[in-house]
């Protein structure tokens, strides 16, 4: 083989690894992991069980199960005992341009008999207990240095204050109830040892600032004797890790999936709560939808009513809606290809709808997208 025609095998080989590094690249699924508190910032301290410190030992435990999976990047704000600024804690995802943000941390309450997990997305909830739950994290930030200037028009010890401040972030809305909900199911799964509360709503100051689906999961409370040991017990953080990496890679599937099976640590979560008739809840079904299996790019979820122009969306034409759940959601295109949907996905995302992502029907019905593809 001359040398012109070694050059050229040599260039050509240099494509075809630089077009795989870059399909490989645009497959991973980024998932910012983010254990509250750490260093002076103690968190919440009950005989021994030490907020902090459980956090971290929860968020290396569900990095280590996603990090077996090759195309899961897990971008981590601590994984030692320091302090990181709420903000800076968001802008980490943000820099990183994750897909979502898991904020991670115990409970506790002066009645030591408060017991259970929950799950919040980013919300002005009114609702009491709530708003003192943001009130406990979102106290932080007194401990950082010239928190007024960062935080101007924010007052830590009144959540509400946060109404003045800009939301831009609604368009995430739908997909952190998918995420928070997927998480709160599997809490159920673990039966006795803890007691899932639900998905909630709350103005917390770290998803407030993480541009991306997000979620802030209370795994129990430390101040109950019974369930704090549970936290701070080896078994129950592998326990509580699980349930929130599955419900992870659940996400994944649904939105971002391939089709290939994500690997999993240890054995699986394995339902111990008993058998009870599953509520039926009414399946959203469009009207006059035509007949089989269809793709189309969910661009956002919001609660305000927007006109279906152009101009409204960034420049992007043929967008529809439908009011679900008092949510108003916004779809780019729809089309029966798989290939083409994708490529709607990609040209969404290139106009700055970065949490975009495909949905798929089946005669008007939505189904999982997996069961499409096939």
């Amino acid at each position: 083989m001359n040398r012109i025609n070694k050059i050229k095998v040599i260039f050509t080989l240099f494509l075809i690894i630089s077009s795989f590094c870059a399909h490989s690249q645009s497959n991973v699924f980024k998932v910012t992991l983010d254990a509250g508190h750490g260093d002076h910032d103690f968190g919440a301290v009950y005989s021994g069980r030490i907020e902090k410190n459980i956090a971290l030992a929860i968020v290396l435990k569900v990095g280590k199960i996603l990090e077996l999976n090759p195309n899961v990047n897990v971008i981590y704000t601590r994984k030692t005992d320091v302090f990181i600024d709420l903000v800076e804690r968001a802008n980490i995802a943000n820099r990183a341009n994750s897909n979502i943000f898991v904020s991670i941390h115990c409970n506790a309450n002066k009645n030591t008999a408060a017991d259970g997990t929950e799950t919040y997305v980013m919300g002005l909830s009114k609702v009491a207990s709530n708003l003192e739950a943001a009130k406990k994290e979102n106290s932080v930030i007194t401990l950082e240095k010239d928190y007024k200037r960062k935080y101007e028009g924010y007052d830590p010890n009144s959540p509400e204050s946060m109404i003045g401040m800009t939301l831009m972030q609604e368009e995430y809305l739908d997909n952190s109830i998918t995420l928070a909900t997927k998480i709160e199911e599997n809490f159920e799964k673990l039966g006795k040892k803890l007691r899932h509360g639900g998905v909630k709503q709350a103005p917390f100051m770290v998803l407030h600032k993480a541009y991306m689906p997000r979620v802030l999961v209370e795994t129990g409370f430390v101040s109950n004797p019974t369930e704090g040991n549970i936290l701070n017990s080896e078994e129950g953080q592998d326990d509580i890790a699980r349930a929130i990496a599955e419900a992870i890679l659940s996400y994944k599937r649904e939105y971002f999936g391939s089709g290939a099976p994500e690997a999993t640590e240890s054995r699986p979560i394995r339902d111990t709560t008993p058998a009870k008739p599953k509520a039926t809840t009414p399946v959203a079904v469009v009207k006059n939808a035509p007949k089989g299996t269809f793709f189309k790019v969910q661009l956002i979820a919001s609660i305000k009513k927007t006109p279906l122009e152009p101009k409204n969306f960034k420049g992007l034409k043929n967008v529809t809606m439908i009011y679900e759940n008092n949510i108003y959601k916004y779809f780019y295109e729809e089309t029966s290809s798989y290939e083409t949907a994708q490529k709607f996905l990609q040209e969404a995302k290139s106009k700055g709808y970065g949490a975009a992502f495909l949905v798929a029907t089946k005669d008007g019905e939505k189904i999982n997208i997996q069961d499409a593809i096939k």
